[in-house]
């Protein structure tokens, strides 16, 4: 039986094969009842997608392969402390448990510094770096009022 050690070094060696494939030095693995289910590496540079991080990568491959936005009784195992998306995406996905090696100063100290998008989110939107303002918010609110009112709608 395979333990939670096997599965982070399954990560981790993911991440050091993706530097030798063009990628970025991050790997990730979804475990369901005590066995991998999806993997994913960073190909950021590599697909031109700035989305396509080790762990988005990997929870796209598992709700694929379990045909489910819900990954609940799922653990990602990330050889990185998640990036905000990841995390973001990780919560959106409800999966279980997170377990990841190294953590975000390591990231930072080899240039992937994520700290900018925490302070920016502690900052009002008219204040933040990326200027954002409300426009059309009255014609916008009717898909919310729509979705709110379906009554055959699948929540998530």
């Amino acid at each position: 039986m395979k333990t939670k050690n096997d599965f982070m070094r399954k990560a981790i060696e993911l991440s050091i094969e993706n530097i030798h494939n063009g990628g970025g030095p991050f790997g990730a693995v979804i475990v369901k009842d005590g066995e991998i289910i999806a993997t994913g590496v960073n190909r950021v540079t590599a697909s031109c997608d700035p989305t396509a991080h080790a762990e988005v990568s990997a929870i796209r491959a598992a709700a694929s392969k379990l045909g489910s936005f819900n990954l609940s009784g799922c653990e990602i195992y990330t050889s990185c402390e998640p990036c905000p998306m990841c995390l973001g995406a990780i919560y959106w996905a409800h999966l279980d448990k997170i377990y990841y090696g190294n953590n975000k100063t390591d990231a930072k100290n080899i240039g992937f510094d994520d700290s900018f998008i925490y302070d920016e989110l502690e900052l009002k939107p008219e204040n933040r770096k990326l200027p954002s303002k409300i426009l059309l918010h009255n014609e916008a609110i009717k898909a919310f009022e729509e979705w709110r009112d379906k009554e055959d709608k699948i929540e998530y």
